[in-house]
């Protein structure tokens, strides 16, 4: 026998090893890589920022594709809204990026398998089970992913808010998908886990209500007081560098409690979010002066309230936690 005729012979035998087996390989990476490519780039259209509406100021108040049929409880407007929302959807694009990523590499790696000839189902049923010990062992792990993308498409808080998560009170400085961190009033910065958070306060989501309290002598008119403060909230609520944080006249609730050696007026007054802390501060400090001009009688002596109103506008126009 020629060796010519030996090689054809040879190639005839090995040819679904030599040829179709690679050939088929390399078609699943291929279309892997294609539709991974596919995906990612529609991805990142989803996520995309929007063009800015306004030339001239450069605020977007489009929301990127991906968030249209979410739900979005941050407020219209602004840079700070839209930077909001850019990092919403980019979290949440890197996910699904690192989902169809997942995804497609199963996919090929069990398919360039079968075309070997492996049989694959043991592969599946040991995968299960090793998933399954993975996940009960890292099941912190998972909690807290879940929860961070749950938390995520449901807009619960993001950087700048001002929340309540329980063991920590302070404002958002980043959102992961494991990890949120918050600092507080003392400039702690807390590490909190997604997992590990019940329930969520968000004191900066569209509107915020001022409350105001303030205290009265026993033998004071109580009517004249309330007066004389809802006249001196609206009054402070009317100052220009204030109207902008302000969504509704000041309303006074009346005698909140006695106690034996008191009596403590309630006032609320819807603010723009973040902005409760600073008006009811100003607000009380406006009140406290009127209450010594009308002769409001006060549970403090009249020394001690002199120092007190003589700081001026300490506190007044700062914002941050009460």
């Amino acid at each position: 026998m020629t060796p010519e005729l030996i090689a054809f012979e040879w190639t005839e035998t090995n040819r679904e090893w030599l040829i179709e087996n690679p050939i088929r390989i390399a078609t699943y990476v291929v279309v892997g890589l294609i539709v991974r490519y596919i995906l990612h780039r529609l991805i990142d259209r989803m996520t995309k920022r929007s063009k800015p509406v306004a030339a001239d100021t450069g605020v977007e108040t489009r929301k990127p594709a991906l968030l249209r049929h979410l739900r979005d409880r941050t407020p219209t407007g602004g840079v700070a809204a839209a930077e909001r929302r850019a990092q919403r959807a980019k979290t949440i694009g890197s996910v699904l990026k690192s989902t169809v990523s997942i995804i497609l590499l199963v996919w090929v790696v069990l398919s360039i398998l079968s075309v070997l000839g492996v049989n694959i189902a043991p592969f599946i049923a040991s995968a299960g089970v090793v998933g399954l010990a993975i996940g009960f062992g890292a099941q912190n792990l998972v909690r807290d992913f879940v929860s961070g993308v749950f938390m995520l498409l449901e807009d619960q808080y993001g950087v700048g808010d001002i929340v309540d998560l329980g063991e920590a009170i302070g404002e958002v400085e980043t959102v992961g998908l494991r990890i949120t961190t918050l600092r507080d009033i003392d400039g702690t910065l807390w590490y909190v886990r997604n997992g590990e958070i019940l329930r969520v306060g968000n004191m900066s989501q569209e509107y915020a209500v001022a409350r105001i309290e303030v205290p009265v002598s026993l033998s004071a008119d109580i009517d004249r007081a309330q007066q004389v403060a809802l006249e001196a909230a609206t009054a402070t609520v009317a100052e220009k560098d204030l109207a902008d944080d302000v969504l509704g006249p000041p309303e006074m609730l009346g005698v909140q409690e006695v106690s034996p050696d008191m009596v403590t007026l309630r006032m609320t007054l819807k603010t723009k979010a973040n902005s409760q802390w600073a008006l009811q501060r100003r607000i009380r400090r406006d009140i406290l002066r009127a209450y010594e001009e009308h002769g409001i009688e006060l549970p403090y002596p009249k020394g001690r309230l002199a120092g007190l109103l003589g700081n001026g506008n300490a506190g007044g126009n700062g914002s941050g936690q009460a």
